[in-house]
């Protein structure tokens, strides 16, 4: 199993269950039939940019924040990654809101940025919505034939 597949397997996790410990996480890894060290996991969760996070009872859980430049460099995602995420298009008037797949808006936004320069003129991401704010001028249709040739 190569590092790529690894981090993008701990990035599952974490996304999928409450880890509250690296020992948590290597028994989860385990399950998977990927035995680590802690010090291997230390320097995945560290490239990753793991955060622990308070939950709303008071516990703690490691979350890994959107990143594109962890998604791309790290975890080996490519470029399109608007293209993989986008779960639909749809309208407030002339603003544009983009689903995304749960953890996926800030990259996805960084993306619309990046290409969209002359359409867009700026993107307000959360986690898994993004509000698209068009250029002046740029008409709905426009937006939209963007947003969906990314898709």
């Amino acid at each position: 199993m190569t590092r790529q597949e690894r981090l993008r397997i701990i990035t599952q996790i974490l996304n999928a269950q409450v880890i509250t410990s690296q020992d948590q996480l290597t028994y989860a890894l385990k399950q998977q039939g990927i035995i680590t060290t802690q010090a291997t996991l230390s320097r995945d969760l560290r490239d990753l940019r793991a955060e622990k996070k308070v939950l709303p009872n008071g516990s703690i859980k490691y979350v890994i924040p959107a990143n594109p430049v962890v998604e791309k460099r790290v975890l080996g995602l490519d470029s399109d990654i608007a293209r993989l995420s986008i779960r639909s298009i749809d309208f407030c008037g002339q603003f544009g809101v983009v689903k995304t797949k749960p953890g996926f808006a800030n990259a996805v936004a960084y993306d619309i940025d990046d290409r969209g320069s002359e359409y867009i003129l700026g993107t307000i991401a959360g986690d898994d919505t993004i509000l698209v704010i068009p250029r002046e001028n740029v008409t709905r249709d426009t937006l939209f034939s963007f947003l969906y040739g990314i898709n």
